[in-house]
């Protein structure tokens, strides 16, 4: 049945253009609005001032007024989604309403909350592939079966990706927005402090939310683009794209993303590093798969003879996490790291690799309590990212770094801040020590005021490492260098 009427339900979606839910909603029906749910079920545990909810907050602001230039306009409503939705869809006397896909657990069990109430009210509820190029099962194995291993996974991927050249194909909007709905007068939407928040530091951080934010950093990064396969790893240096966060809430088209890469590319202008930035696109998919076909790791290991691990706990453990947490390791590359998580609410995707790997292999922590703290702090947190990542991290999870590869946080510093100058920005208590002391402060004669000893000894840590994975037979097999903890760059 066509929709006279459609609702379209914006929610990790958050642009005006290449949409596919709009542009379906468009193309089938007479009339659309559109609405976004500030969900109850979401915001009731978060502080009062997170600086996620004002990027999104902004971000639904632009999209509003993007779309009152296309003729329409954004209902903006605060409660649980499932109800709200319903509601709303009543009070339009909408037929139906349609969503691009979310592929998270608690995201597929609200769905199909909001499908079941819609329907009772004889009403469609239809959903739309936009997030990813290819979701589900659409890049299985040649036994039809998901994969586990990502090189497999990213050459089936581009393989699929040449062979259905639409599959980037953008989803149009402006030239069917005539079948929106108008505003309505006094048309206004609720503010900040109406939803129960407050501002926070976003703005002096320098991030811009929404679709011009997302594409102003993607004009930067094409000129960087080509030195992105070394530059990313050193986090003193302007080597990532930082659209991690755009991806995250839909500011910017993972198809204008892709498009734009195999573009340069085609064009010789992409140097090694537009094929490597590529494939973190592509571990991101990978991820979002591995969580749709394996809705356990949420909680569970992807290798289930990995929860058989004895991991810290007591109060000694929770000490260790709060040190983790607060910067206060006493090893400067990790308390960096952990300094930059807390004020800005982003972490280089190198020291996502270094922090989790000494939380779970020097402090032998179970690596959830680490992905549940990242959860609260990330400004780009993506549950199937970020569990991919720490899984990855603590050897875990699917195609994952092994076991007995335990990340020296001296070296990895020495490595990929060889001046200090990360450390330095984000440790000023240590800009006095030169290039060699401010690595392992301890062994200066004399140990800087106000920066603690170190907390663990890491070769003790790594003795107690290996032996704690002793439990697990077989050994995960070894994977290229550098990979894992896709996505967020």
């Amino acid at each position: 049945m066509t929709p006279n009427t459609t609702l379209v339900w914006f929610r990790r979606d958050l642009r005006a253009f290449d949409h596919a839910a709009l542009h379906h909603a468009l193309l089938s029906s007479r009339t659309v609005y559109c609405a976004f749910i500030f969900d109850d079920d979401i915001l009731a545990p978060l502080p009062r001032r997170d600086r996620r909810v004002e990027f999104i907050h902004a971000s639904v602001a632009e999209l509003d007024a993007e779309l009152h230039q296309l003729g329409g306009h954004l209902i903006v409503r605060r409660g649980p989604a499932l109800e709200t939705i319903a509601a709303l869809a009543c009070e339009l006397d909408a037929d139906a309403v349609f969503a691009n896909e979310d592929y998270e657990p608690q995201a597929t069990s609200r769905d199909a909350g909001v499908a079941a109430a819609l329907a009772r009210d004889g009403r469609q509820f239809r959903s739309f592939k936009d997030q990813v190029i290819f979701e589900k099962n659409e890049v299985l194995t040649l036994a039809g079966q998901p994969f586990s291993v990502f090189t497999p996974y990213k050459n089936a991927w581009i393989k699929r990706m040449a062979a259905e050249p639409q599959s980037l194909a953008p989803w149009p909007i402006e030239p069917h927005a005539a079948r929106l709905a108008p505003a309505p007068t006094g048309h206004a939407l609720p503010s900040l402090a109406d939803i129960g928040f407050e501002p926070t530091n976003l703005r002096a951080l320098g991030i811009t939310p929404g679709m011009a934010g997302g594409a102003a950093l993607l004009e930067d990064f094409i000129g960087r683009i080509a030195d992105y396969n070394d530059t990313r790893n050193y986090p003193a240096v302007k080597g990532p794209s930082y659209l991690s966060v755009h991806l995250r809430f839909g500011t910017v088209s993972i198809r204008h993303l892709v498009r734009t890469v195999n573009q340069l590319v085609a064009a010789g202008a992409g140097g090694a590093g537009a094929p490597v930035w590529l494939s973190e696109l592509i571990w991101r998919e990978f991820y979002a798969m591995i969580l749709f076909q394996h809705p356990r790791v949420v909680t569970q290991a992807f290798k289930p003879a990995f929860d058989a691990i004895g991991w810290e706990a007591g109060p000694q453990a929770e000490e260790a996490f709060a040190a983790w947490c607060e910067g206060r390791t006493g090893y400067p590359l990790v308390d960096a790291a952990m300094v930059q998580l807390n004020q800005t609410g982003y972490q280089h995707n190198r020291l996502r690799m270094v922090t989790a790997s000494f939380l779970v292999k020097d402090l032998g922590i179970d690596w959830r309590w680490g992905e549940r703290y990242f959860a609260l702090q990330l400004n780009d947190y993506d549950l199937a990212s970020n569990n991919g990542g720490w899984q990855w991290a603590a050897s875990t999870g699917c195609d994952a770094q092994p076991w007995f590869r335990i990340f020296n946080p001296i070296t990895q510093s020495e490595k990929f801040d060889p001046q200090g100058r990360f450390i330095r920005r984000y440790l000023p208590q240590l800009a006095g020590m030169n290039d060699k002391q401010i690595h392992a402060p301890w062994l200066a004669a004399q140990r800087p005021a106000g920066y603690p000893a170190p907390i663990v000894d890491h070769a003790e840590a790594r003795a107690r490492t290996l032996a704690r994975f002793a439990v697990v037979k077989q050994e995960p097999k070894a994977v290229e260098p550098g990979a894992g903890a896709p996505g967020q760059d």
